[in-house]
């Protein structure tokens, strides 16, 4: 199969998997739980599931744990809506991007903090030496036509 059935195929199982986590899977412990993405092997062995959990590191747990004893029936589900021969295996994984997303933010409004401090600290202040420290041509006697002024070659 090629890759871009493959995508195909993972874009499908991860919204197969999405709906089954909204309607149909009622484990307390599943939290506020988003599909990210499934990525699926070449062979459609095996597929990963990347999952976000809005929440507290003991509701990510919780999730963690729900998802687990629920894979069976997500796969059975999604091996029956896909139609393929060998249904791929699935395997959770908690998605990093959320959190790397809020170092970002995070590194961001730090750096604007110190430019802001930066542009306070410098309010009023001036310029080391010469305002404009570039040479400039001499000015000759030159008027704007290009000509000379001094009429010394017509003597």
């Amino acid at each position: 199969m090629d890759d871009a059935k493959t995508r195909r195929l993972a874009e499908r199982i991860a919204k197969i998997v999405a709906e089954l986590l909204e309607r149909r899977i009622k484990d307390p412990r599943l939290g506020f739980v988003t599909v990210t993405e499934a990525r699926l092997t070449a062979d459609l062995r095996e597929a990963k599931v990347y999952y976000t959990v809005f929440g507290s590191p003991e509701e990510h747990a919780d999730t963690e744990k729900a998802l687990k004893s629920a894979t069976g029936i997500i796969r059975s589900e999604v091996g029956r809506l896909i139609g393929l021969r060998h249904t791929p295996s699935l395997e959770f994984v908690a998605d990093e991007l959320p959190e790397d997303a809020q170092r970002i933010d995070d590194l961001v409004a730090a750096v604007r903090r110190k430019d802001e401090e930066l542009a306070r600290a410098s309010e009023g202040a001036q310029w080391a030496g010469d305002p404009d420290p570039y040479k400039k041509p001499a000015d000759d006697d030159w008027d704007e036509d290009g000509e000379d002024d001094d009429d010394d070659w017509d003597d």
